[in-house]
């Protein structure tokens, strides 16, 4: 294992901002993960762990502990199954799959960070989630002090969410196993309007999978969601709120509030969510609150490109961009009454 002191954290993030940690351990084999775990359990030590850092803000104080750096390798595909070590680039593990023809995660093509950080946010875009093909997660379990492996029903997928980000100190991930499917080439069938529109075909409808994944990355790249040093729009961690689930009486109340505020004719977007639940749109919030793409003047603006990702314009410190990101949590509630919740882990700092 590598280890550093007083070692910077910002360069390990998508956002690049960040103090340092007192202590910087970079696993590289599952051994070296529970090793690290356990030592630092043993000893009393705050513990943090960093997979591809898309999903992180961290203060600018840094972080008082030992961060934990998971780089392990290993893609093992066996006919549909695949398995993957947590420190994998999801990426190139979806590329992976498209060559082999492999049907199930095409539409997450171009989401930054690591393998074993798909389980934990239920990841998904376009139509497609990681829990619909996950079959078991590998982890460590801190409170046991043994490996677990977890079913899917045992991960507890919701949007967004899971066993484990429900017990976020518990688990430290190791592998990810998926079950993918074999339509001869084929993508699983379009479930995003908009990538349907984009392929020129109705949704339920299904593509060549090489077509599905370029143009769910040309989508995300024209959003400024694909990883891009030279353009700060993607100096973000992705989308920074999560889509509000309303009851059926929440909703109501806010539909009236949008006719208030916006006019009759204006209809807020309204997805199922379950029975007596409504998912709405966090960017359209956004953007009818007032904070259109690349408001801001400081260090800390949306992107040009999408009014759900914050950025750092280059300069900017963690402070400026949760000074942003709390104007527009109060904007939006104080416009439709709906306060939005963030997606990233907060390290040292909170909205």
């Amino acid at each position: 294992m590598q280890e550093l002191q007083d070692a910077p954290l910002a360069p390990l993030t998508t956002f690049r901002l960040g103090g340092p940690a007192t202590r910087l351990v970079t696993a590289t084999t599952d051994a070296e993960v529970i090793a690290a775990v356990r030592d630092a359990d043993a000893d009393g030590t705050p513990l943090l762990i960093v997979g591809g850092g898309s999903n992180l803000v961290i203060g600018d104080k840094g972080f008082e502990g030992t961060a934990l750096r998971i780089a392990t390798r290993g893609c093992e595909l066996v006919g549909t199954r695949l398995e993957l070590a947590a420190g994998e680039v999801w990426t190139d593990a979806v590329a992976r799959t498209v060559e082999a023809g492999l049907a199930g995660i095409e539409c997450l093509a171009g989401i930054p960070g690591s393998a074993g950080a798909t389980p934990i946010q239920n990841v998904g875009a376009y139509g497609q989630e990681v829990s619909s093909t996950i079959t078991e997660v590998i982890a460590y379990d801190r409170r046991a002090g043994e490996t677990v492996t977890l079913t899917n029903e045992e991960c507890a997928f919701s949007y967004r969410h899971s066993r484990f980000k429900a017990d976020p100190g518990r688990y430290v991930v190791l592998r990810v196993r998926f079950e993918l499917s074999d339509a001869d080439g084929l993508s699983a069938p379009l479930k995003y309007a908009e990538t349907a529109r984009a392929l020129g075909v109705e949704p339920g409808e299904r593509v060549p999978l090489a077509e599905a994944h370029e143009t769910v990355l040309k989508l995300r790249a024209g959003k400024g969601m694909v990883l891009d040093p030279e353009d700060h729009d993607t100096w973000s961690a992705g989308s920074f709120f999560t889509n509000p689930i309303l009851t059926d009486t929440d909703f109501a109340v806010f539909h009236a509030r949008v006719r208030e505020r916006l006019g009759d004719g204006v209809e807020p977007p309204a997805y199922p969510a379950g029975e007596g639940h409504t998912k709405t749109s966090a960017a359209w919030l956004i953007d009818k609150a007032g904070f259109t793409k690349g408001f801001g003047n400081g260090p800390a603006r949306i992107s040009t490109k999408h009014t759900l990702a914050l950025t750092n314009r280059g300069t900017a410190t963690t402070e400026d961009l949760l000074a942003l990101a709390r104007e527009v949590v109060t904007g939006v509630r104080e416009a439709f009454g709906i306060t939005l919740v963030n997606e990233p882990v907060m390290v040292g700092v909170g909205l």
